[in-house]
């Protein structure tokens, strides 16, 4: 193993803002290719590794890893519908940001609530997509939103199910809590 450089430690927050970064990759999948970690071990990588001992997940693997597993076929633009975050850089942005894909009948969306302020419902009408059951519905979320992953405790921050997605007359509802990255994957009934 080399020795120790540049080992970032990320958060539950570092996790969104990867989130975020691949829900964009995806809306300009027109011009980006392809997206992929180069340092895939220690060196600010999404897996950590301590000499003789144990490895682990840093949060930013994640979305990363979720996002690869379910996104194919075609993309689709959500236009969002939410309140604003004020940025020093950026002025207002939205809180909530979304994009999805559709292959072959199954559906994933994507979504982040970059908002501090609190939880987000939001809407997103699936009636034309021909999908009625939810596959999978998790979210990567903490309530300390520094909070990362460390050989002491390797799986603090993992997707949890979202309990809140719902499925209601063409709409797919969910619930996005206080800086968070979710995905959804939908499918029509077997």
């Amino acid at each position: 193993m080399a020795p120790r450089r540049i080992e970032d430690e990320y958060n539950v927050t570092n996790a969104v803002v990867v989130g975020n970064l691949l829900i964009s990759l995806l809306r300009h999948s027109d011009r980006v290719g392809v997206a992929c970690i180069a340092q895939l071990a220690n060196v600010i990588a999404p897996i950590m590794t301590e000499r003789g001992g144990p490895a682990w997940r840093q949060p930013t693997f994640h979305p990363f890893a979720i996002t690869s597993r379910l996104a194919a076929g075609q993309v689709l633009r959500l236009e969002t519908d939410s309140p604003t975050v004020s940025t020093a850089n950026y002025g207002d942005i939205t809180a909530v940001d979304a994009v999805a894909t559709y292959d072959q009948g199954k559906l994933a969306v994507f979504l982040v609530n970059r908002s501090t302020e609190g939880p987000i419902e939001v809407t997103v009408d699936v009636s034309r997509a021909g999908v009625t059951t939810i596959a999978e519905a998790v979210t990567v979320h903490d309530d300390d939103r520094l909070a990362n992953n460390s050989a002491e405790q390797p799986d603090r921050i993992t997707p949890q199910p979202n309990e809140s997605v719902r499925l209601e007359d063409g709409k797919l509802i969910v619930t996005l809590p206080a800086i968070s990255w979710t995905a959804l994957s939908c499918r029509p009934t077997d």
